[in-house]
């Protein structure tokens, strides 16, 4: 840490040591307490080891770690990074870790026991946050392909015809990449294949995050999905080009998530609800504008992202060189607080289930009202934010929109949705 993050660290933790203090002599509980918290609403569980994959939107959970946030309400953090989302979620299940930056689409699969894991109930209190990632193709194809999957479908048929499918990669097969991806393609009526890979015009593959720019660079892909800063590098690396970035997919959808296995949350409810408030702050800081410089060169550590500081901080500014010759502002840039981020929305869960409907990872229709129940749990969120008074935009059961003219609406029969896509490889 340099001389300015160390002052810029001990100006945070000084506001917040006065803020504490003075809910201290206002509350009238003895110095030495968190926050206003009695001896009944700590958290049950102090020491928490947090998992993170490298990727820019593990950023909450860095930033709450080393500013200090995870200690102000009584939680004394680690972070350990992990070298796949399998790996992660693994972690998490078997108690190494506690909590985890996470694909919103895991602990849905996990809690039903979908792709082969054991099955484990997990959910999600926290939207950590939205918007940020993208889909990049090799630069064999710049000029060739741009933000229309449709241009693509010509030369993924004349590629299968002769017996040679093209390659894409996401990170986990019922995750947000892998989601985006399959979207993208099959809007441009090319079939992704079944979750076993059936019926596919391409071949769909699963990479960790940092591995993809150096698979594509040896030529075992065509394209991938994945989070930042990993797109950022390949146009730095002059191997490949960013075709659609998933803002322009579907607006402020939901990305990355704070998740805890179902046990855990159970036991612990005021240690989640401590980390809630943690991420809160931590959310908060994050999305004033000004202090995107310094959050790139926290997360760039080595122990973190392993990345160059510059190759991250633009994307998060909205500066996006699509490394085609398209440079814009995207005002639609990944954001961890701002129009109601947090919020562990239903309706997302919901589109998830009919996912992966839709792609066969199911046999028949999910339960979606259960799961759904048991997995987004607006009660440990609502009772955190509650309690540090922050007034939060609540429940959104409005429609959602995608770049293909179709809509989404959370009210109307699920099933009919899952089964209204022309690609579609249903099950049961």
């Amino acid at each position: 840490m340099n001389q300015s993050q160390a002052l810029s660290r001990r100006n945070f933790l000084g506001r917040s040591t006065k803020a504490t203090a003075l809910g201290l002599l206002a509350s009238g509980l003895p110095a030495g307490w968190v926050g206003a918290q009695t001896a009944s609403d700590s958290p049950e569980t102090a020491d928490v080891n947090f998992g993170i994959i490298a990727l820019t939107d593990c950023s909450p959970i860095v930033i709450a770690h080393e500013k200090g946030l995870f200690k102000k309400y009584g939680i004394n953090s680690t972070i350990t990074k992990g070298a796949s989302w399998a790996a992660i979620r693994d972690s998490l299940a078997n108690g190494d870790i506690q909590a985890t930056h996470m694909l919103i689409g895991m602990p849905i699969a996990s809690t039903m026991g979908l792709g082969g894991a054991p099955k484990v109930p997990m959910v999600i209190p926290w939207l950590l946050n939205r918007n940020g990632q993208s889909i990049s193709l090799a630069k064999s194809l710049k000029g060739k392909v741009g933000a229309d999957p449709k241009a693509l479908k010509p030369l993924v048929d004349a590629a299968k015809a002769a017996g040679n499918p093209m390659s894409f990669a996401m990170t986990f097969p019922p995750g947000t990449h892998a989601m985006w991806i399959r979207y993208w393609l099959a809007a441009g009526g090319i079939n992704p294949g079944d979750a076993a890979g059936g019926g596919a015009d391409i071949s769909l593959i699963t990479i960790p995050p940092p591995q993809m720019v150096a698979n594509m660079q040896v030529g075992k892909m065509d394209g991938f999905c994945v989070g930042e800063p990993w797109n950022a590098k390949t146009i730095n690396d002059d191997i490949g080009f960013t075709a659609i970035n998933t803002q322009a997919i579907w607006k402020d959808h939901p990305e990355k998530v704070c998740a805890f296995t179902e046990a855990f949350a159970n036991k612990n409810p005021n240690t989640v609800k401590a980390v809630l408030k943690a991420l809160h702050e931590a959310s908060v800081w994050l999305d004033q504008m000004e202090n995107r410089p310094e959050q790139a060169k926290i997360v760039s550590a080595t122990s973190y992202i392993n990345c160059p500081p510059e190759l991250i901080l633009g994307r998060l500014q909205g500066k996006y060189d699509m490394g085609d010759g398209r440079k814009f502002r995207d005002p639609d840039y990944m954001i961890f607080s701002e129009r109601n981020c947090n919020y562990p929305q239903p309706k997302y869960c919901k589109w998830w289930l009919t996912q992966l409907r839709r792609w066969g990872f199911t046999e028949g229709a999910p339960d979606y009202e259960g799961v759904t129940k048991q997995v987004m749990r607006t009660d440990l969120y609502e009772s955190a934010m509650k309690e540090i008074g922050h007034t939060h935009g609540g429940l959104d059961n409005g429609t959602e929109s995608f770049f293909d003219g179709s809509k989404f609406d959370p009210s109307t029969s699920l099933e009919a949705y899952a089964a209204s896509f022309a690609v579609k490889s249903l099950k049961g």
